[in-house]
């Protein structure tokens, strides 16, 4: 199957939806990682475009993982490289991001639905970092989940054991266990398609820069954030003065 048939992306409602359609679980080879990655391509630019989402295509499953055939020494450095780029590009997006999880979702899928910024899952999902089991350990895993779910990353990537989508929510890996995926993402989408493009953008930074260092050196980050950058922009000022003139804002997603 090309990697055009296994990602399909389409442009609705202020979000660029990716599907992952790979039959049977959605393993992400080289090809499909690329399209993904083919997938994100120019978004820095597009204001109207204010969320990416990505779903399966395959009832029951999100992804089961990158493809094991590219673990092996002879690949896994272009393995690496390709799909540790998409993950960088998705953070660095100005875009709000969202993984709709139905099933499956294993060991580069769950890294995939992780890295974005809101997860939802339907009931009977699964999640969880196996490579241990087949003698590797996750890579963005390891990086990202310490920073999302605290002492609880070690057990995920050290057992390999996976998660209930009710014990990912306990623990912060999922944003809410939803009945009715699709549409409660849709819900989400509106949302988020709602908000101004630049000051989503600026959020979603500040929340990045958060993240990282001491309280005092994070929050002069934002401060500096908000200050020069959030402050010049011609929606911040919109904001307010429709706030005080009781009035929807006009955003110019600048």
């Amino acid at each position: 199957m090309a990697a055009a048939e296994t990602v399909k992306v389409e442009d609705a409602d202020g979000a660029r939806w990716i599907t992952l359609d790979r039959p049977p679980v959605n393993v992400l080879d080289l090809p499909t990682i690329a399209a993904i990655g083919a997938a994100l391509t120019a978004l820095e630019s597009r204001r109207d475009i204010k969320v990416v989402v990505f779903r399966s295509a395959i009832a029951g499953t999100f992804s089961a993982g990158v493809e094991v055939r590219d673990h092996v020494r002879e690949r896994v450095g272009a393995m690496l490289d390709a799909f540790h780029g998409v993950v960088r590009h998705l953070e660095a997006l100005p875009q709000a991001t969202v993984a709709a999880v139905d099933g499956t979702c294993l060991g580069g899928g769950c890294e995939l639905a992780s890295v974005c910024d809101i997860v939802l899952a339907t009931p009977r999902s699964v999640l969880g970092q196996p490579e241990i089991d087949v003698g590797c350990f996750p890579p963005v895993a390891s990086v990202l989940l310490p920073r999302l779910v605290g002492r609880a990353a070690a057990e995920i990537v050290l057992t390999g054991a996976p998660l209930s989508a009710a014990a990912a929510a306990r623990i912060g890996l999922v944003s809410r266990v939803v009945d009715g995926l699709d549409a409660e993402t849709r819900r989400v989408v509106a949302l988020l398609a709602g908000k101004s493009a630049a000051v989503l953008a600026l959020a979603r930074r500040a929340l990045r820069e958060g993240a990282s260092g001491t309280f005092s050196d994070a929050l002069a980050r934002v401060e500096r954030l908000y200050r020069d950058e959030l402050m010049a922009t011609h929606d911040a000022e919109e904001g307010v003065r429709a706030f005080l003139e009781k009035r929807p804002p006009r955003w110019r997603d600048r």
